[in-house]
C-alpha cells in the first residue's frame, strides 16, 4: 500500500511543507534540489502535477517510488519584514534541523539516503554533520563544504540587484534580472552558443538577442513565485554554508557536473579527500553545466544506481 502525505507551507508545529510518497515500510530517500525546488518532487496519484525532479524520481525511474519512499521538503526562509527584506538569517544547518523535526513528526528514525543537488547538496552535508545517526548514505551533486569565492561574488551581485529593486519599487524586475544572471552560471558556454546563434532583432536604437529572451523567460517564471525576502534569504544561505568535512563520516558519493561554474571539480576533490568517511567522486558528463542534474536523467540515473545500490552493498 502506498503512503502519501502532503502538508501546508508550515504545519505540525512549524514543520516545513513536505510530501512523502511510496510503499509503507520501505526505505526512505530524501530528495533535495536547488533553492527553487519545493516539496513536490514528482507526480503521484494525489497530485498529478509534474514535480521538479520528474526525470529522476517516480515509478521505474532511478529513484523508484515502487520500492522506496521519497520525502520532499520545502526549504524554510526567514520570513519577511515590512520593507520586504528577510526577517533574519537562515543557514543550511537550520534547514537540517527542520528536516530532523519533519522526520520526528513522521516517525522516521533515519533515512536510507539523502540525494541532494545544488543547495540541496549543501543541506545534505549539513544534515550528515549534525545528525550522523539519521542518514546511511549521501549523494551530493554540485555542492561542496563551503561556497567558492567566485560563486559568492555572482550571488552578491544578484542580491544587490534585488535590494535595489526593493529600494526603487521595481522588485519584480529586479528578481527577473537576478535570476537571469543566475541562469548564465547554471548553463555552459557550449550550450548557450549552440542554442542561441541566431542574429539579434534590431530596433531603431537597440537590439534583442535570442539568449536575452531565454534569460527573461526564466527570470519571469522565477519572479512569479519567489518573493524578494525568500530569494535573499536562500541566496545568502548558500554563501553562509560551511561544514567541517572531518566531522562527516557518512559514506558519500560526490558528483561533479562537467562545466559547473559555481562548484569547480577541484573543490570537490578537496572535499572527497577531507571527508571522514568513505567517499568517491564521480563525473556527470554533459554540455548543460550546473543544470545537468535536471537535464541528464539517464546519465545521472546510472550514477545514482551505483551510489545507492551498487556502492551500498557490503
Amino acid at each position: 500500500m502506498s503512503v502519501r502525505e502532503r502538508h501546508g507551507a508550515v504545519s505540525r508545529a512549524g514543520l516545513p511543507r513536505h510530501e512523502l510518497i511510496g510503499p509503507a515500510g520501505s526505505p526512505v530517500v530524501l530528495a533535495l534540489g536547488g533553492i527553487s525546488a519545493d516539496a513536490h518532487v514528482c507526480a503521484h496519484d494525489d497530485d498529478p502535477r509534474e514535480g521538479w525532479w520528474e526525470g529522476i524520481v517516480g515509478p521505474g525511474r532511478a529513484i523508484d517510488t515502487r520500492g522506496v519512499r521519497v520525502l520532499g521538503v520545502e526549504y524554510l526562509d526567514a520570513g519577511t519584514r515590512a520593507d520586504g527584506r528577510p526577517d533574519g538569517l537562515v543557514t543550511t544547518h537550520d534547514q537540517a534541523d527542520a528536516i530532523a523535526r519533519t522526520l520526528d513528526g513522521l516517525g522516521i528514525d533515519a533515512v536510507a539516503a539523502i540525494v541532494g543537488a545544488s543547495y540541496g547538496g549543501m543541506v545534505a552535508l549539513a544534515f550528515a554533520e549534525r545528525y550522523p545517526e539519521r542518514v546511511e548514505r549521501l549523494v551530493v551533486i554540485g555542492a561542496a563544504h563551503v561556497s567558492d569565492t567566485r560563486a559568492t561574488a555572482w550571488r552578491i551581485i544578484q542580491r544587490r540587484t534585488v535590494e535595489l529593486g526593493l529600494e526603487t519599487g521595481r522588485v519584480h524586475d529586479a528578481i527577473v534580472i537576478a535570476r537571469s544572471l543566475a541562469m548564465t552560471t547554471y548553463r555552459s558556454r557550449e550550450e548557450l552558443k549552440r542554442r542561441f546563434q541566431a542574429q539579434p532583432t534590431l530596433s531603431a536604437n537597440d537590439a534583442t538577442f535570442p539568449v536575452e529572451s531565454y534569460l527573461r523567460h526564466n527570470g519571469e517564471r522565477f519572479a512569479e513565485r519567489f518573493t524578494a525576502a525568500r530569494f535573499l534569504a536562500l541566496s545568502l544561505s548558500s554563501d553562509l554554508h560551511r561544514v567541517e568535512p572531518a566531522q562527516i563520516a557518512t559514506p558519500t558519493t560526490l558528483v561533479a557536473e562537467e562545466g559547473d561554474l559555481l562548484v569547480p571539480r577541484e573543490q570537490l576533490e578537496q572535499l572527497a579527500r577531507e571527508l571522514a568517511g568513505p567517499a568517491e567522486l564521480l563525473d556527470l558528463r554533459s554540455e548543460h553545466g550546473r543544470d545537468a542534474f535536471l537535464t541528464e536523467p539517464d546519465r545521472l540515473g546510472v550514477i545514482l544506481d551505483h551510489a545507492l545500490f551498487t556502492a551500498a552493498q557490503p
